[in-house]
């Protein structure tokens, strides 16, 4: 079958082998797979992301020497079961699913894997366990979307809002913008967005955020004070003796880069809460001091869990959530290598999903 295959810092479609399933697992055909920024990353720098997995104590799943099939977010239609399983779903059933296998080294992730192949590919083995079908004739590309936005649900259920929460998301990439849509789901409000992208600061107002700024002219920690949040400690301490009924910062760090810790820790109001959700693959440098001069927290997040999966699938099933306003883009296989490159620098793109069968 074909796939696209990271050989090297290089990708390419090549023939691999078939997947064949094993034990409590199906074969299903790929519908559509997202371009994920970690896919992105791991094209040049897989040895760096490998090195980083085992020092945060992950088992030694992908051998970079070998060729990788990556792709994680997917939507897939069942062609056949393999050894012991149950059948609960007929071939033909289009699902969605937890990106992850189980072997001798206990749970993999599909597309991080160099056991288990991931979905930028003709057909993938997906453990029949994990399996969720796709309801209400939403489309492939709808569908595959789960994954990533399962992100931003579970980020806002570790922040834990309030009625009384004011929140800022700083960068509106996908995961930016699937943070906006799970705290309006929720019915948070205000929130803030900034970007310094005009069409991702359009999107950010199309899936609900109430102000949206742009950082190169205007700071978003201006509105704290407009919404009851004392910017500083000079300004928290008379508010507190005036008896002001206040109300509590959160903010989701959805960017990602060296410095934007330290600049949250000097430009966040006092006791905010900072949910670190964008994903620094670099060595940065903060002055803990003024974090707790500030009694600021800091929460960092990681995937999701089932229950957040099944709870976003619904989500997108329902209609709940607008699925058109991340999807930018849908490549045959053999497209998918230039639109890497192109995502490299994102521009106007959110999503792209690669269709192997286009």
């Amino acid at each position: 079958m074909r796939a696209l295959v990271r050989r090297g810092p290089t990708l390419q479609v090549a023939d691999v082998p078939d997947a064949v399933p094993g034990g409590g697992q199906v074969v299903a055909r790929v519908l559509a797979c997202g371009i994920c920024g970690s896919d992105l990353h791991a094209v040049d720098h897989l040895e760096h992301g490998v090195a980083i997995g085992l020092r945060s104590g992950a088992a030694d799943t992908i051998d970079p020497t070998c060729d990788l099939v990556m792709g994680h977010e997917f939507c897939a239609e069942i062609l056949d079961h393999g050894p012991g399983s149950d059948r609960r779903l007929k071939p033909g059933t289009r699902v969605v699913s937890t990106p992850f296998a189980f072997g001798p080294l206990g749970p993999e992730l599909i597309g991080f894997s160099t056991r288990y192949r991931g979905a930028f590919a003709e057909r993938v083995v997906l453990t029949e366990a994990l399996l969720l079908p796709v309801a209400n004739g939403l489309s492939s590309d709808a569908a595959a979307l789960t994954e990533p936005l399962s992100v931003g649900t579970h980020a806002v259920a570790v922040a834990a809002p309030t009625p009384r929460s004011v929140a800022l998301v700083v960068g509106c990439g996908p995961i930016g913008l699937a943070v906006i849509v799970a705290l309006k789901r929720r019915g948070v409000g205000p929130v803030i967005a900034c970007d310094f992208s005009p069409a991702r600061r359009a999107r950010a107002e199309r899936l609900g955020a109430d102000i949206v700024v742009d950082p190169a002219t205007t700071s978003p920690h201006g509105e704290w004070e407009r919404h009851d949040v004392p910017a500083t400690l000079a300004s928290l301490g008379p508010a507190q003796l005036a008896g002001r009924s206040l109300r509590d910062a959160i903010i989701f760090e959805c960017v990602g880069v060296p410095g934007m810790l330290q600049s949250l820790i000097e430009n966040a109001p006092p006791t905010a809460h900072v949910v670190v959700v964008g994903a620094c693959q670099e060595d940065d440098r903060i002055l803990p001091v003024i974090a707790i001069n500030k009694q600021l927290r800091f929460s960092f997040v990681f995937a999701y869990s089932p229950d957040e999966f099944a709870e976003t699938l619904a989500a997108l099933a329902e209609g709940e959530i607008d699925a058109d306003a991340f999807l930018t883009g849908a490549v045959a296989l053999d497209e998918a290598p230039a639109a890497f490159r192109r995502l490299a620098t994102p521009d106007d793109d959110v999503k792209v999903v690669v269709r192997p069968w286009q």
